[in-house]
């Protein structure tokens, strides 16, 4: 049975006891790909484990003009995808539980925060990293999982964890996708059909883009950027590859080719990873 809690107190009291942590942090709207997270922790727990998921849409991580007023809050319907994926508890804390008070003292993501989503979204990964450390003092997990769409946030909060010594193994798990390669958001619902339709374009770019990775790096993204090009109704704000601890200009080896697009008013990320190869 999945039990749902609000205040840090009941948290407490709910996991007092339990065997092994593992966290699932979200801010609702849950989908395949969150589910998909679900599995993989209990994968790793076991039936004598325990699966806890928090829900909270974090206010820090929005900037001015971004979608913090209607991001998707649909605590009933994501209670259901919990109690079918048996989580164990629910944590679905308010502004005012998580910030008692406008937080002093952030997380400084470092020279890597104002990389690509850092740099459309200033400020954004302070908010991230910041929550997701209160989350971890709150819960106490050994391990935490986290998807890998979100390639720079997974990459910060690993580091986050090493270098703060946290004691907690962040696992990546792979991107879930639609049939058509479309990859799972939350903000997916915001798109039209023709939108929907014209997002596919990210996905083709970053699979044109990685089957070019032998050529090496300039030709990935040449091929990704052509995709891009020729898309109607894509805006697009980087396509990037970027190297193993998020380096930049990686020139071969293991590597990940990001894309961020606006679509209609929806701004859309995905990755890939990339076998890169030495230039011909």
């Amino acid at each position: 049975m999945t039990a749902l809690v609000h205040e840090t107190a009941a948290l407490r009291t709910s996991l007092e006891g339990r065997g092994p942590l593992a966290v699932v942090m979200t801010m609702g709207a849950l989908h395949a790909g969150h589910a998909a997270l679900v599995r993989a922790a209990r994968a790793r727990v076991g039936d004598t484990g325990t699966v806890v998921v928090t829900v909270f849409v974090n206010p820090l991580q929005f900037g001015p003009g971004e979608d913090f007023e209607r991001y998707p809050r649909t605590l009933d319907d994501d209670l259901e995808v919990c109690r079918r994926e048996g989580v164990d508890v629910v944590f679905a804390p308010s502004a005012a539980e998580v910030y008692p008070r406008e937080p002093v003292v952030r997380v400084d993501p470092g020279p890597p925060g104002s990389d690509l989503e850092g740099a459309s979204r200033p400020g954004h990964f302070a908010g991230v990293l910041t929550v997701v450390l209160k989350l971890m003092n709150l819960v106490r997990p050994q391990l935490a999982f986290f998807g890998e769409k979100d390639w720079q946030q997974l990459s910060l909060v690993t580091a986050m964890a090493t270098d703060l010594s946290l004691g907690v193994e962040v696992v990546g798990v792979p991107t879930v996708r639609e049939p058509d390669g479309l990859a799972l958001s939350s903000r997916n619902r915001y798109l039209s059909a023709d939108e929907r339709a014209a997002a596919l374009a990210l996905s083709r770019a970053l699979q044109a883009g990685a089957a070019q990775g032998a050529r090496g790096s300039e030709a990935v993204l040449a091929a990704g950027r052509e995709v891009l090009a020729g898309a109607s109704g894509v805006r697009v704000d980087y396509l990037e590859l970027r190297g193993p601890g998020f380096s930049a200009d990686p020139r071969g080896g293991e590597a990940r080719l990001l894309v961020a697009a606006r679509v209609g008013t929806t701004r859309l990320i995905d990755n890939v990873p990339v076998r890169l190869g030495s230039a011909a």
